[in-house]
């Protein structure tokens, strides 16, 4: 019984075997808790300021124009400079917009035009950084580590989901938005102490400067890559027919239990980090495209089934399942992504990636709001439900090579895997030399 309990236990080799995925996993999760507690003090300031829905939901459209260009843009810049140097400078970008939060809350009439400012800022500089972060981890992680590092990442980031909302409500609520963004200042300046910890991570030696024509070049490649695009097309179907929480609002009232509107938001994290501690069986699993697809329809199920069952507790049962089942399909592409891209595209590949699983959930959240509109709220959970799960299933049928990908027989893994070990052979003499 105990070593069946130890199999299901989350793998922590990479945390035993790299110091660097050690510091990054930390400094995440300080900036993780940091920049959660902006996320909800920065739209209850504008709320207060407002009083208008529109004027708090007008921050999507001020954040998503700048985190599709930047991130197109940041995975070209990660495959030319230091990454290392990428994400200091972004952290302490990050660092100095909070400052700017903070100094127009502590200001004795606050004005509105900063805090969509910092919103657009913000999600340029996370643009700029996610790609050079995801291109990071398949350099300090060895190869057959990488699902066990994807899972203990999703465990950092529910943790931080958890955590920081819950404590940037009570410090709102008691101690003001100014203390909120004081916390978020410090959360940065942390992890820029952490970030400078961090080894060089320089670019090949023959790397162009970033350009469109590199970016074109990632392109290319990923459309070469049935893998790659089954990937992003899985992931895009998935929340663009069943990402309800625009809607869960409107499915508390039908309920009759207004009270369970922040589980509701909550209960996919809660799924999520519960399979991020079951994960250790994941590190044994070769088929990562099948977890792709195999998660991709548990969490499009799991929605569905959270708009036929009229008991609350069912639902957010459900929630808890989709969150497990999307999460589970996360560890797939993250490993298919850092076992098979080459380096020198890896920080262009992370660009792409950043736009499937960002504008998705903007583009889902419109269309369970437009069909909640026409058919119902709880028709807009099952009907987007079950198209997930047919539009999932069309997929793999129409890319056979995404549920047949094997890690021990996939050309584009082997070839990362001989090249990884290839220098790591050729560091190991180097230091012998020297």
């Amino acid at each position: 019984m105990a070593s069946r309990l130890g199999a299901l236990l989350p793998d922590l080799s990479p945390w035993r075997s790299s110091r660097e995925f050690r510091l990054l996993w930390t400094q995440g999760l300080v900036t993780y808790f940091g920049s959660f507690m902006a996320m909800v003090a920065l739209p209850l300031q504008i709320k207060e300021l407002t009083g208008s829905p529109l004027a708090v939901g007008a921050m999507g459209a001020v954040e998503l124009v700048p985190l599709v260009v930047f991130g197109l843009y940041g995975g070209a810049l990660a495959d030319a400079v230091d990454r290392r140097k990428v994400i200091l400078f972004t952290e302490a970008g990050l660092g100095a917009l909070g400052l700017i939060l903070l100094g127009n809350a502590l200001m004795p009439s606050p004005v509105l035009w900063p805090l969509y400012l910092v919103a657009g800022g913000v999600s340029a500089l996370a643009g700029l950084q996610r790609p050079a972060l995801d291109s990071l981890l398949a350099r300090i992680v060895p190869h057959d580590q990488q699902t066990a590092a994807a899972a203990l990442n999703v465990l950092r980031w529910q943790f931080g989901a958890i955590a920081g909302p819950a404590t940037a409500g009570v410090v709102v609520a008691f101690a003001g938005h100014a203390t909120a963004y004081a916390v978020t200042v410090g959360a940065y300046a942390v992890s820029v102490i952490l970030c400078l910890r961090l080894a060089p991570a320089p670019p090949a030696h023959d790397a162009r400067k970033p350009s469109l024509r590199g970016i074109a070049e990632g392109a290319r490649y990923a459309w070469s890559r049935p893998v790659l695009l089954g990937t992003y097309a899985v992931d895009l179907a998935a929340m663009f027919f069943a990402f309800p929480n625009a809607v869960f609002p409107f499915l508390a009232d039908e309920l009759d239990a207004q009270w369970s509107l922040g589980l509701m938001y909550s209960a996919g994290a809660v799924g999520s980090i519960l399979l991020g501690l079951t994960s250790g069986w994941t590190s044994r699993v070769r088929r990562h495209g099948l977890l792709v697809v195999v998660g991709a329809a548990g969490w499009g199920l799991a929605i569905a089934a959270a708009g036929w069952f009229p008991d609350i507790r069912l639902v957010l049962l459900c929630l808890m399942l989709a969150g497990a089942g999307d999460t589970l399909s996360g560890l797939g592409r993250s490993t298919i992504w850092n076992q098979t891209v080459p380096q020198e595209l890896r920080g262009r590949l992370a660009g792409i990636e950043v736009l499937s699983y960002s504008v998705g959930p903007q583009l889902g959240q419109v269309r369970a709001g437009a069909t909640a509109g026409w058919t119902g709220t709880r028709a807009a959970f099952w009907s987007g439900g079950l198209a997930c799960v047919a539009s999932v299933g069309l997929l793999a049928a129409a890319l056979p090579k995404l549920l047949t990908y094997d890690a021990l027989t996939d050309e584009d893994a082997l070839r990362r895997r001989t090249r990884k070990e290839e220098a790591a052979a050729q560091a190991v003499d180097a230091g012998a030399a020297g």
